[in-house]
């Protein structure tokens, strides 16, 4: 378990960061907007559309992230349910392992 959270949490970051710069490049487009000039008109329609490329970008990959994360929960769900006597032993020795390094402190 402990490697989902690690590997999702570098992903979490990613994806609050990337709505950061979104929002960001938002603002600046709005703050912009006034700006006169066929090349401001033409940049500004070119960061509109990448920016809503990127934020259909950031739903896909927030979707498969979850359905990544539901899937490993009903695998994990599956595997408890087929196997309880080894999953138990699995838990109970990790508790065991943990209780020792914890009461070590």
């Amino acid at each position: 378990m402990p490697e989902v959270t690690t590997r999702t949490a570098p992903r979490e970051k990613l994806m609050t960061d990337l709505k950061l710069v979104i929002a960001d490049a938002e603002e600046l487009l709005r703050l912009t907007a006034g700006q006169a000039g066929d090349k401001a008109t033409e940049m500004r329609l070119r960061m509109q559309a990448r920016m809503e490329q990127a934020k259909a970008d950031l739903a896909r990959l927030q979707d498969a992230a979850m359905v990544g994360a539901k899937d490993a929960g009903r695998a994990a769900d599956m595997y408890v349910h087929e196997n309880p006597w080894p999953a138990i032993g699995a838990a109970a020795g990790l508790g065991f392992v943990l209780g020792l390094l914890v009461s070590r402190r």
